[in-house]
């Protein structure tokens, strides 16, 4: 299975996902946590209390992986990338997928995601540091993304229900909705917040259901390009330079001038390649 069909197998594995964690109200079906007595406190709208309840869905992952004959890998730690590994059984070919969530702020924006680091395993893409296969050993880098809605009618955290009251008991997060697109078709040029080394990710709905963000019509390789030498003020302060750019009009003009130079001396660069070859020189 190729990269194009794995992301039509995953698109469809999405779109049946609302149905596993919602009601037909569209509600979260999970409503808090029960102790020993029965009794139950519900939770606050956290993302990370969102993200990690969402790994409810894991069960689907591992039949996805048996239907389509690949075996499937949990990231061994909470910070490794990426979450989901997939490996064919029949070719050896792996996947990755990452899960991301985000919240709604209209009907037609949510907040910016953080798509995974543009510093170590992305740049030295043979490193196995946090990351459970090297970045460069997998075929395809794809997102599975929730986005849902805070409901407004937030319970009280202080109060504690009994199973007999759980139907009254408001859900916290709601309206789900589920996609798949490849990793850099949903990118953009500045990082997730302020000066994190983290990918960030087009805010809006249509953007992430398409997956029509900025590198979508520029590929992939200018996606690796821009965000492996991409350096955050305080990267650049760090190493006593100025940052060569920080979105794609000013990558542009970067790129654009180093082909200038290169082109200008040309003929000299290949005349000192030349002797260098001819001294023995490396």
């Amino acid at each position: 299975m190729g990269p194009d069909e794995f992301l039509k197998a995953l698109q469809t594995q999405a779109k049946s996902l609302t149905q596993v964690v919602a009601t037909d109200k569209g509600d979260w079906i999970v409503k808090g946590f029960v102790d020993v007595y029965r009794r139950v406190y519900t939770i606050s709208i956290d993302t990370k209390v969102v993200s990690k309840i969402l790994e409810l869905l894991f069960p689907e992952f591992a039949r996805f992986a048996i239907n389509y004959g690949f075996e499937l890998e949990l990231a061994p730690e909470q910070n490794f990338y990426p979450d989901l590994s997939f490996t064919s059984k029949d070719t050896g070919i792996k996947y990755a997928v990452d899960i991301k969530s985000t919240v709604r702020q209209s009907e037609n924006k949510v907040n910016r995601m953080t798509l995974g680091a543009f510093t170590g395993y992305f740049r030295n893409r043979q490193s196995r540091k946090n990351t459970l296969y090297s970045y460069k050993d997998y075929a395809g880098h794809f997102v599975l993304g929730v986005i849902y809605s805070r409901n407004e009618q937030i319970s009280d955290e202080r109060m504690q229900y009994s199973l007999e009251d759980i139907d009254t008991i408001a859900s916290v997060v709601r309206n789900f909705v589920f996609f798949a697109q490849p990793k850099y078709k949903i990118a953009i040029d500045q990082p997730g917040s302020g000066n994190t080394k983290n990918i960030g990710s087009v805010e809006q709905i249509h953007k992430l259901l398409e997956g029509s963000g900025p590198f979508s019509a520029l590929g992939e390789e200018v996606y690796d390009d821009y965000w492996m030498y991409y350096l955050t003020n305080d990267m650049a302060k760090a190493s006593e330079i100025e940052r060569p750019y920080h979105n794609l009009k000013t990558y542009l003009e970067y790129k654009r001038k180093g082909a200038d130079i290169l082109k200008a001396h040309e003929q000299e660069i290949m005349q000192v390649v030349a002797a260098e070859a001819l001294n023995g020189e490396e």
